[in-house]
């Protein structure tokens, strides 16, 4: 079983323009679609449409309209009841694949409610969980090394349950400076670029500039710093540029499947969920790493925040190339 927390979640909303956005002026929209959304509940998504056991934790106000999104999906979930209901995403999708995000406040939560997240979080943790998936931004109220504090809660309760962390700015850089606390680096975080380069001290617009050339080195040293910082396995997305992983055995490239790209929106979280199922199959890093960017790049090719079913996956031009070491880790 494969856990997904999701402690600031949100409706997405996805406006399709058939034209260009010009701002100031009055423009119609080709559709409008809402649904259930925030990091851990599309990775979560993607895990119940490949057909396998799932759990979503998030909070929620007692009649949110969230919550009916999630169950229309399918989604078991566990939840905490909160004051306010979930935070709303716009997204503007553009023909060419632009996409312009807009980004609603988050539900406050209180102390109380933060306890109550964290028990329900460890109380899931039956004997078949093999993974838990930390995502998204905070909320207000939550403290900002708040993942470094819940990997280090997970690791205590069950050691053998691995923790994948996908946050960014302030929690992000909270977690890089926690990596020293007992149990409190995670087994896997998935950085684009930029995010990369804010944890390892880096310039992320020239690592990912230097990517877009077929240029990994840069990105393979600045992962290596995490990795020597007790961090198991760095998953670097990069969209058309592909994903890079690097461990303390070695580093692994894979370039993306040839699409038309339609929406970015999820396609990150979609490869995180493809990495994390082949990794609890125990498929090899190369097959894992192939199956993220097979799903990043699908996502990417459908509109809105549409997760990919295994059915749908592109993998026509997809390649994985070991460039570092020799070994794979358990």
């Amino acid at each position: 079983m494969i856990i997904t927390f999701t402690p600031n979640p949100s409706i997405d909303s996805t406006l399709s323009l058939g034209e260009e956005l010009s701002r100031g002026s009055v423009q119609r929209l080709d559709s409008v679609t809402a649904v259930a959304g925030g990091k851990g509940i599309n990775v979560a998504h993607a895990v119940l449409l490949a057909g396998f056991e799932t759990l979503a934790v998030f909070p929620a106000g007692k009649l949110d309209p969230f919550v009916p999104l999630v169950r229309d999906i399918g989604l078991p979930v566990e939840t905490v009841v909160i004051n306010n209901n979930v935070r709303t995403n716009t997204t503007v999708s553009e023909p060419d694949g632009t996409t312009t995000k807009l980004n609603g406040p988050g539900a406050p939560l209180s102390e109380q409610k933060l306890r109550s997240l964290e028990k329900v979080l460890i109380d899931a943790l039956r004997p078949e969980v093999t993974w838990v998936v930390l995502a998204g931004s905070l909320p207000p109220g939550a403290p900002v090394d708040w993942y470094a504090r819940l990997t280090a809660l997970i690791h205590s309760a069950r050691p053998d349950v691995r923790v994948a962390v996908d946050t960014s700015d302030k929690p992000l850089m909270a977690l890089g400076e926690s990596l020293d606390t007992p149990g409190a680096a995670p087994n896997l975080i998935k950085p684009n670029g930029l995010e990369l380069g804010q944890l390892a001290n880096a310039d992320g617009e020239e690592l990912e500039a230097r990517a877009a050339q077929g240029d990994y080195d840069a990105i393979i040293a600045a992962a290596d710093v995490l990795v020597n910082r007790g961090i198991e396995q760095v998953l670097v997305t990069l969209g058309a540029a592909g994903a890079v992983l690097v461990n303390a055995e070695g580093a692994w490239t894979a370039t993306s499947p040839k699409i038309d790209v339609v929406s970015t929106v999820g396609a990150g979280d979609s490869a995180l969920a493809g990495f994390v199922m082949a990794r609890s199959q125990k498929k090899t890093l190369e097959e894992s790493l192939l199956n993220a960017v097979s799903y990043g790049s699908t996502a990417a090719s459908l509109p809105g925040t549409t997760i990919p079913r295994p059915d749908q996956l592109a993998t026509a031009g997809a390649t994985v190339t070991q460039v570092k070491g020799l070994k794979e880790s358990a």
